[in-house]
């Protein structure tokens, strides 16, 4: 080992560096010594509990400020300590570590001294300890002579040996390492780890706010025999124990107002849901929601209750005075201060679209407006759906200080109770801030005959192919029928209210654990970490291998080649002339290098070791077809002029793949590097000509719902072709949705590339 070590490799590149840890692992087992030992133990075998780093700070560090210690300074008091190695210098005969423990990532400095632990315990920390190791230091605590708070140690033991290399404490991650692996977001930036106390922290006001009002919490099944509560398509599963179809639940709404009506008269459920659709900045498969009920309670009482907790959690989490509480999200700053603005529907539609209208306005016009401002219709709509889908497209986004929207059309609100004056509206609000939802709440239905028809029409909705619509529940009505007091409701959106009062663009950022396609594990890879079991009574890597989910479908893929390196031929300076030297329009140019980033992308998920080739796929993909648009010429032409630069043929062979639909002597995808451009050709052509309609003329911004909406709509850029675009889909054995919001989080991820709307204002062109 170096004498100085306080850098790492990066993540990619740790095979060597693997097999050395574990050779110092063996010997470490070889010495006597223990690698993973249950704990720290005194000399007669007792149990010792580690001091934490933090309070022998907390002990010594107001010392080192007013000066009663200074540097040089030692004392008699023996500590034992434990912490990640974080930073190592070995210098002769004075060693000198860096220990990182608790949530906080406190740090203290430990020092080994030939004479204090003696030759062979300081040339076995050179030879065996690496960054990443955890391990037991006993010593006194002392100020070294440059005035740092340390461990004079005496002596030390491993406590976890860590055979993977630990990132580069002062070098960014990329997105998909932060979030595939948070452990080690964790391990190294500090903010990530500030951000999950702050989340504890918003979870505890909400539930330290509820019990104020006097609710109280309970729990509610998660598997569920009719799902309700929500129009969303749910998580289909099975019991075996009654052979029956089960779902997961996508809320806890109905569950709890039967509590209601049992007397509990004011509860909440702070808990997951699962919906089972597309991914975005705000929305993940798994999410956390509170709902709280309140007996003889309606609207207003919600919105107290609703501006209290949000003011509440202002203050805790942002430190704002009471009475001023503004908060900064994404650039804007927000005021919730003072008594929050109530503006209905209706109103804000009529102002976004420059006329009057409301529910007696005539179903053609609404039609004609929707098409004006190009959002997607359908047959059987009547003016509530219509009034909502032109709220939803053009006046959300607009509203930056807190809004309570009220009076939802019942069309979209099937559990709301209708409004005395005009019960084609419901009791309904929605919280908006900054653009976004962050509640929705209702003074709830509590006539049973009007659910049981608001269910029914349900139900035929989902009979024409509505697979969000919610199916008939008899207990609730039945329930309903015992009579429930009228009740206000309400339901909040956790993480998207952690991404506020955290700042975070994306609901990725503040979960723990986001859903994520899963990432291609090899044979070799399994090999690899399963070596140092033989003979200890395991099966075979084969049979190991096929155990794993992910990689077993990359061996029955034949993806396993893809852990060869690959080479173009090209470096990436020659292929981007190569492109520009056969195509002078710069949207064909852009075009490449969005597939480019797409490509690369995707290959940092699936085949890190070429992603240079994966990104020369995308960005070539298209090298012949400003020049040569026949079907049967178009990539043929390109293996050609490949050639002639001096490309590999695998580069040509890849290329060719994405266009053998139209030309069937051209060779079908096969491996994923192929079958991803298939589907992402066409469909981040889709992306970008929707994104030129939107506001920002990027991408960024984009819900998943508007895309859905431009996709089913085949007036839309009628020049992206759906079947391929289904195909895609296919090839690559996913939903439709799924490969939607796959493709559009990657766009966000690479954007400003692709964003030729936002880069030609940018320009000024």
């Amino acid at each position: 080992m170096s004498n100085e070590q306080n850098a790492a490799p990066a993540i990619a590149d740790m095979s060597d560096q693997m097999q050395i840890r574990l050779e110092k692992r063996a010997k470490l087992l070889e010495s006597g010594r223990q690698a993973y030992p249950v704990g720290l133990l005194d000399a007669q075998g007792g149990r010792i509990a580690p001091n934490h780093i933090a309070d022998v700070r907390a002990e010594y560090d107001p010392k080192l400020e007013s000066g009663e210690l200074t540097a040089g300074d030692e004392t008699d008091h023996v500590v034992n300590v434990a912490g990640r190695v974080v930073f190592v210098r070995n210098t002769g005969k004075l060693c000198f570590a860096s220990l990182q423990a608790g949530t906080n990532g406190d740090r203290i400095q430990a020092m080994l001294s030939l004479n204090e632990v003696g030759e062979q315990s300081l040339a076995d920390w050179k030879s065996l300890v690496d960054l990443g190791d955890h391990v037991y230091v006993t010593g006194r605590v002392v100020v070294s002579r440059r005035g740092e708070l340390s461990i004079m140690v005496r002596e030390w033991r491993m406590a976890a040996k860590s055979i993977r290399p630990m990132p580069v404490l002062h070098k960014d991650l990329n997105e998909e390492t932060r979030v595939r692996r948070r452990y080690l977001d964790l391990m190294v930036r500090p903010e990530a780890r500030e951000l999950v106390k702050k989340r504890a922290l918003i979870t505890r006001t909400v539930r330290r706010v509820l019990e104020d009002h006097g609710y109280i919490e309970l729990e509610t099944p998660v598997l569920q025999l009719v799902h309700g509560g929500a129009t969303a398509r749910p998580f289909r599963t099975h019991l075996n124990a009654f052979d029956q179809p089960m779902t997961m639940r996508i809320a806890t709404e109905l569950p709890l107002k039967r509590l209601i009506v049992g007397g509990m008269e004011r509860v909440f459920e702070l808990g997951r849901q699962f919906r089972n659709e597309g991914m975005d900045l705000t929305h993940n498969p798994e999410f956390t929601s509170m709902e709280a009920y309140c007996a003889y309670s309606d609207l207003e009482g919600m919105k107290r209750l609703t501006e209290g907790l949000f003011k509440a959690i202002a203050r805790g989490i942002c430190g704002c005075e009471e009475g001023r509480e503004l908060i900064s999200y994404q650039g804007q700053t927000i005021d919730m201060s003072g008594s929050w603005a109530s503006r209905s529907l209706i109103e804000i539609v009529s102002e976004r679209v420059g006329e009057c209208v409301n529910m007696d306005t005539p179903i053609g016009r609404l039609r004609e407006l929707c098409e004006a401002h190009d959002i997607e219709w359908q047959e059987g709509w009547g003016a509530g759906k219509l009034l909502f889908s032109l709220y939803d497209e053009l006046g959300e986004s607009t509203l930056v200080n807190p809004t309570f929207v009220c009076d939802y059309p019942e069309e979209v609100s099937p559990l709301a109770k209708r409004k005395d004056e005009d019960t084609r509206l419901t009791d309904r609000f929605e919280l908006v801030i900054g653009g976004h939802e962050y509640a929705n709440a209702f003074s709830e239905l509590n006539d049973p005959v009007d659910q049981a028809g608001r269910f029914a029409e349900q139900v035929a909705a989902k009979g024409l192919g509505d697979d969000e619509a919610m199916g008939y529940d008899y207990d609730y009505v039945r329930a309903l029928e015992y009579g429930m007091p009228p009740t206000g409701g309400i339901g909040y959106g956790i993480d998207r209210m952690v991404m506020l009062f955290c700042d975070q663009p994306s609901i990725r950022d503040v979960l723990l654990f986001p859903q994520m396609k899963p990432e291609t594990i090899t044979r070799a890879q399994i090999a690899e970490q399963v070596a140092g079991t033989c003979g200890l009574g395991v099966t075979d890597v084969d049979t190991i291998a096929a155990d794993s989910a992910a990689g077993a479908s990359a061996e029955r893929d034949g993806e396993s080649d893809m852990a060869k390196k690959l080479e173009s031929g090209l470096t990436r300076e020659q292929a981007f002339e190569l492109l520009k030297k056969y195509n002078e329009d710069e949207f064909h140019i852009q075009h490449g290098e969005t597939l480019e980033g797409l490509m690369r992308y995707y290959a940092a998920t699936y085949d890190p070791e070429n992603v240079d080739f994966w990104g020369q796929v995308g960005l070539l993909h298209d090298l012949d077809w400003e020049k040569w648009q026949d079907e049967k010429t178009h990539t043929v032409k390109a293996a050609e002029l490949l050639a002639e630069a001096g490309a590999n043929p695998e580069l040509a062979h890849a290329i060719q793949t994405h266009t053998s639909d139209r030309n069937p002597d051209l060779p079908k995808p096969e491996k994923k590097m192929e079958r991803v451009p298939f589907a992402a050709d066409e469909l981040s052509g889709l992306i970008q000509a929707a994104a030129r309609m939107r506001p920002s003329g990027s991408v960024t911004d984009m819900p998943l719902k508007s895309l859905k909406k431009k996709f089913k709509d085949k007036r839309f850029a009628a020049g992206c072709d759906r079947d391929v675009i289904r195909m895609g889909a296919e090839l690559n054995d996913m939903e439709l949705d799924d490969l939607l919001a796959s493709v559009l989080e990657a766009m966000k991820a690479i954007a400003p590339v692709g964003d030729y709307n936002a880069k030609a204002k940018e320009t000024g062109e």
